[in-house]
């Protein structure tokens, strides 16, 4: 594995929010461990000497896992602000989060949009499978909560709608 691959996974693990993965190859073991409010502890445990140049890695952990803790809690806290008011539509499963079929194609669901139940309003990637997230619920959509292309975990707000 690459470093500049292991490095990827690392950043790629501190903004889904996941709290623990393990990965194991023929050469390398990595576990990388995450809590709310504290940084990552990375694990390597290898046989080739690219892996072992992750611990150089640390301080660039340290700067994604702060990124990311600021902005988790704008996004609760506007969808607490408005939670009593509006529906919030929420992810089925983990993956990637897209907003179009392609990135030269409309997106499926826009700020303002009435929507219906059975509507596609998203897409989410899940090991290599591209999953199409129907509305289930009549209404106007009030906000996206998520960035295009970006990771969600399973249960997260998607998007918030007003009923009609």
């Amino acid at each position: 594995m690459k470093l500049n691959e292991i490095q990827d996974l690392i950043k790629f693990v501190a903004k889904s929010g996941v709290s623990e993965v393990e990965l194991e190859t023929k050469d390398v073991k990595i576990v990388i461990k995450t809590s709310a409010g504290k940084k990552e502890q990375v694990y390597v445990q290898s046989t080739s000497p690219v892996a072992q140049a992750v611990m150089h890695t640390s301080p660039v952990v340290q700067q994604v896992s702060t990124s990311v803790e600021t902005k988790t809690p704008e996004v609760k806290a506007s969808a607490g602000a408005d939670e009593s008011k509006y529906i919030i539509i929420k992810s089925p499963m983990i993956g990637t989060f897209y907003r179009s079929s392609s990135p030269d194609k409309p997106s499926f669901a826009n700020v303002g949009d009435d929507v219906v139940e059975g509507k596609v309003i998203c897409i989410i990637e899940a090991m290599k499978l591209f999953n199409e997230i129907e509305c289930e619920v009549k209404g106007k959509i009030v906000k996206v909560l998520v960035n295009d292309a970006t990771p969600v975990e399973y249960d997260q707000p998607l998007f918030l709608v007003d009923p009609s």
